[in-house]
């Protein structure tokens, strides 16, 4: 029972790891018509972000506050003097946001070396409930998603920003027409998306340490999560990057972990050729 317990949780906890990461990557692949190949390396910037303020010895939570605001204005610079110059060539704007991805990934490298850094967790221990023990920490994961989410549906659906943003979504030349400066909506929404990126790699980096390939991960597994769920749909982001985050974390249970990473690609790529539209087609956030 242990052990099951243990499982579930350590799912539970890199499922949402996933939402967060895939939530902005589907919110800026709907919006822009692009998918950001430098998404990963967001969540990078939010874990470096963490292991600076742990090297200048302050506090953990305070790098944590910072993170999603340090890497929302590196995405407001990189979308302002690079990406927006693309939007009508999605196939260049990606391989542009490949190529910045791989700037930002070489730059951290450079700084830290090839090994990993390890933070400490903001909450050390765990709450021990008979012979079961669950970290403080990926507890406090979970429930920040949990926050995360909701907020954000809320903004989404319950705000005027939201409702510029969708506005944007669906028919950007009406948008434009009634007075929406879409170019504005789409640096916020760039922004907002990687702020949610830059908040998951500083939640997750006590967890897996940092190292300058931390981010591949994540955006190999968000782009099949986002497929899976649906481009520009929150429901979608959520469900698929449930789907993907709960394979990756209980594969490796039963088989070896490189199988693992090939079952979950292949399962991926089977339920979208079931569903070329995603598991919520014709839904939008």
């Amino acid at each position: 029972m242990e052990a099951v317990v243990t499982a579930v949780f350590e799912v539970l906890n890199f499922g949402a790891i996933m939402v967060l990461v895939v939530l902005g990557l589907g919110v800026i692949a709907g919006m822009m018509g692009i998918f950001n190949f430098a998404h990963g390396e967001f969540v990078l910037l939010g874990a470096y972000t963490v292991y600076l303020f742990h090297t200048w010895t302050l506090p953990i939570w305070l790098g944590m506050l910072a993170a999603p605001a340090v890497v929302a204005a590196v995405a407001v610079v990189l979308e302002r003097l690079v990406i927006r110059r693309f939007y009508a060539a999605p196939v260049i704007a990606m391989l542009g946001t490949y190529a910045l991805g791989l700037a930002i990934r070489e730059s951290v490298r450079g700084l830290i070396g090839g090994l990993y850094r390890a933070v400490p967790e903001p909450l050390p221990g765990s709450f021990d409930i008979g012979a079961i023990h669950i970290a403080k920490w990926r507890l406090a994961i979970v429930v920040i998603t949990v926050l995360v989410m909701v907020g954000s549906y809320l903004l989404l659906t319950r705000t005027g920003f939201g409702l510029r943003v969708r506005a944007a979504l669906e028919n950007p030349s009406l948008a434009r027409a009634s007075g929406i400066s879409t170019n504005r909506i789409y640096a916020a929404t760039f922004a907002f998306g990687a702020a949610l990126a830059g908040l998951a790699g500083a939640l997750v980096v006590p967890v897996f340490s940092l190292s300058a390939d931390l981010g591949i991960r994540f955006l190999i597994q968000g782009f099949l999560a986002v497929m899976l769920g649906g481009v520009g749909s929150f429901e979608g982001s959520v469900i698929g990057a449930g789907v993907i985050g709960i394979m990756s974390a209980a594969l490796p249970w039963a088989v070896a972990p490189v199988l693992a990473d090939v079952l979950v690609f292949v399962i991926a790529v089977v339920l979208v050729r079931i569903w070329p539209r995603g598991l919520t087609a014709g839904r939008t956030v």
